[in-house]
């Protein structure tokens, strides 16, 4: 399996760090969306990554769907995500709110990188998405005292939830305090010190 497109993304890293704890080969190309472009759209005509190449040729796309694709290749007791039921549909929803949170972080660094004078209402709107976001994601970590969401194991809650934190931070210096939001910072600070999370890796580097 080929997987396209820079750590330094969280969508791109989720996928990532999924793979090398699925045990699951694959070589990376560090494609960007913007130098690499034409590269990409041949996989992917949105020019979005990441893209997972299978051996068969198809290209997946969407770090969900993607990862959906991964579940399904191993045993249900290795999955990180539960099959089915309330366990499920409550880890979805906090991929959803991590994932989010990235997807928030991306468009307020856009709107201020894309512009010569940034819009102030979508730039407040953002702000508030994000902390919104993170207060409840807090909330829910911070009143659970296993090592990660589901327990002992590591989820894609957990790997989606320290990605998203990391890219934020790196990408918006000074407007989150990990202070505000302990229970996040701590528990996104305990996946950055797994192995794993050091080799997937690539800090943030804003486009030219």
């Amino acid at each position: 399996m080929i997987l396209i497109g820079q750590y330094d993304s969280p969508f791109v890293r989720r996928v990532g760090v999924a793979l090398r704890l699925y045990g699951m080969e694959f070589e990376h190309r560090p494609w960007s969306v913007f130098g690499d472009a034409d590269k990409i759209r041949p996989y992917n005509p949105l020019v979005r990554v990441p893209v997972l190449v299978l051996d068969d040729g198809e290209a997946l796309i969407e770090s969900g769907a993607i990862l959906d694709h991964l579940d399904s290749l191993v045993p249900e007791a290795r999955a990180m995500l539960p099959r089915s039921g309330a366990q499920r549909r409550q880890a979805l929803r906090r991929v959803a709110l991590a994932t989010g949170l990235a997807d928030k972080a991306v468009s307020l660094f856009y709107e201020k990188r894309l512009h010569d004078v940034a819009s102030e209402v979508w730039t407040a709107r953002c702000r508030s998405q994000l902390g919104a976001t993170l207060e409840r994601l807090d909330a829910e970590r911070g009143a659970i005292s296993s090592p990660f969401w589901q327990g002992e194991a590591i989820g894609h809650a957990d790997i989606a939830l320290a990605c998203a934190w990391r890219f934020a931070t790196e990408a918006h210096p000074g407007l989150i305090d990990a202070a505000t939001f302990p229970a996040v910072a701590e528990a996104a600070a305990r996946m950055e010190a797994l192995p794993v999370f050091a080799e997937i890796s690539q800090p943030f580097v804003a486009p030219a």
